[in-house]
């Protein structure tokens, strides 16, 4: 235990001498990412709202989905934007060290300033896709409660579940390069096991049971309860958020700990 309690000190004393470079890694990450596209700063909100029409098709003429008070479009477009920021996050961690070999073999620097890089710029994203959010909610004359304010709380709970995932895949990904292809379907699957686009309290049986064990869903659906319903988050946001301590604590120390190898497998 006091081992475990020296190296957090030691992480986080690390992050403090090491910010610059973080925020300079950011800033890289996303520069890059927008110059080499087409849509530039629109592919932030093109996917979201892409989806949201499709959901919105399916569950609201082929299929009517209920989800009482919130009309399906929010529903959705606030579910899938904050899914988004996650999965799009992860799925670039994952690659973060295999494809940065000259930093990781030749730079010393704390190697998770890579992935923590990466799950920044995804928040970029995220305030730009949000810009969408707020015009659906004028749109449908849904007005802010006081609430909204607890949204930047349930935010660092998903940021530090998101980091904890992404030191786990990235250092998987280095030693087997099939990770990241095995994860492209697990994120897919997992979208589909979180209340993004349909609360899972519907599915109901067995699999509704496990279902409701996704970490994932609570998050999604404290969004949802701050955001568009006015109300306080069910407690088990705060379950997720003690087990994500402890998940984070273990996936960095651990990676810490493993990463003067990192350069063998790169």
């Amino acid at each position: 235990m006091g081992r475990l309690l020296t190296d957090i000190r030691e992480l986080l004393a690390e992050q403090v001498h090491y910010r610059e470079l973080l925020l300079r890694l950011t800033g890289r990450d996303v520069k890059v990412r927008y110059k080499q596209s087409l849509l530039g700063f629109g592919w932030a909100i093109f996917m979201p709202v892409f989806n949201t029409v499709l959901f919105s098709v399916i569950f609201t003429r082929v299929a009517p989905l209920p989800t009482g008070p919130i009309p399906y479009p929010v529903y959705a477009y606030t579910g899938l934007m904050f899914w988004n920021a996650f999965a799009t996050a992860v799925k670039a961690a994952s690659v973060s060290l295999s494809g940065n070999a000259t930093f990781v073999t030749k730079i010393y620097f704390p190697r998770e300033i890579l992935p923590f890089s990466i799950i920044l710029g995804s928040l970029v994203d995220l305030a730009i896709s949000a810009t969408i959010l707020v015009g659906l909610m004028i749109y449908y004359d849904i007005a802010p409660a006081a609430t909204v304010l607890l949204v930047p709380a349930v935010l660092v709970v998903q940021v530090a579940f998101t980091a904890a995932v992404s030191l786990v895949v990235s250092m998987a990904n280095l030693y087997l390069r099939d990770v990241k292809y095995i994860f492209e379907v697990v994120v897919n699957l997992w979208m589909f096991a979180t209340s993004v686009v349909y609360p899972v309290e519907a599915v109901g049986g067995k699999l509704g049971a496990i279902m409701q064990w996704n970490p994932m869903t609570p998050i999604i659906g404290a969004y949802r309860q701050t955001i568009l319903e006015g109300r306080l988050p069910d407690e088990r946001l705060v379950l997720v958020a003690l087990l994500t301590l402890v998940f984070l604590a273990v996936a960095w120390v651990g990676f810490h700990r493993a990463e003067f190898k990192f350069a063998e497998y790169v």
